[in-house]
């Protein structure tokens, strides 16, 4: 199977080589631009797959079927579940909203692997798509949460949010006073609800704010240890899975 990514920020295309690469399956070519995808396409072999992101660095990627004519299969990758749901009239395989999760993507590509060689080819109208991203709709993320202390409600700001963490099958809030806060979701439902450039998930039992990182240190089996500003009830570990990504978060 010959598949290639477009996608302008390269960390983001290295993560999903490497996660397409744990299914078994390589993508060698990248491709960051329209312009460069579109030379790149003139020139070769058009593949079986892409994993195309929506908006590049130089354009919409849609630039680039409209300039050549393209029947490969198209997975389609973005960070604005809006665009995928109300303004899609694609016949795309499949879209991954970032971060792109490794279930999500294991699936995409076993709907791919599962279609009927006829449907692989792709039919763009790009209309409403167009209209949307003149006047893009900004994708909202949690700004507080609604606790409960005592008999009284309380307001918790995100940005005074250290961490998240679980412990004894509850999910937590540690915020910068050194309170903790019981809260009625999982760090799995957390994932659609943080901005992604504020918290990370550097474990199954972690979400760190990039603003609370004060320091961080080399542990044990090539992991790291990240020392929050107040937070200090226990070791918060990066997993080792989690490290290439968690470095390139932070950059």
């Amino acid at each position: 199977m010959n598949i290639i990514i477009i996608e302008d920020e390269k960390p983001s295309a290295r993560r999903l080589q490497r996660m397409l690469a744990e299914l078994q399956i390589e993508a060698h070519t990248m491709l960051h631009s329209v312009e460069e995808s579109i030379d790149w396409f003139q020139n070769n072999e058009h593949p079986d797959l892409i994993f195309l992101d929506i908006q590049l660095s130089d354009g919409l990627s849609f630039e680039i079927f409209e300039t050549i004519d393209i029947n490969s299969a198209v997975i389609f990758t973005t960070a604005y579940d809006e665009y995928a749901l109300q303004a899609f009239k694609l016949n795309s395989i499949d879209y991954l909203l970032k971060p792109i999760d490794e279930d999500d993507l294991a699936k995409a590509v076993s709907k791919y692997k599962n279609r009927a060689p006829k449907q692989q080819s792709v039919t763009l109208d790009f209309n409403d798509i167009k209209k949307l991203l003149v006047n893009p709709i900004e994708r909202e993320y949690k700004k507080r949460f609604s606790v409960k202390v005592g008999q009284h409600l309380k307001l918790v700001n995100i940005d005074d949010i250290e961490c998240f963490y679980s412990e004894n099958k509850g999910t937590y809030a540690y915020t910068s006073e050194g309170r903790n806060y019981l809260l009625d979701t999982t760090l799995e439902q957390l994932e659609d609800e943080l901005e992604p450039h504020k918290f990370f998930r550097i474990s199954r039992k972690f979400y760190v704010n990039i603003n609370a990182i004060n320091d961080m240190v080399s542990y044990t089996n090539s992991r790291l240890q990240i020392k929050l500003n107040t937070f200090n009830e226990q070791e918060v570990i990066v997993a080792r899975e989690r490290v290439k990504d968690f470095k390139e978060w932070l950059s």
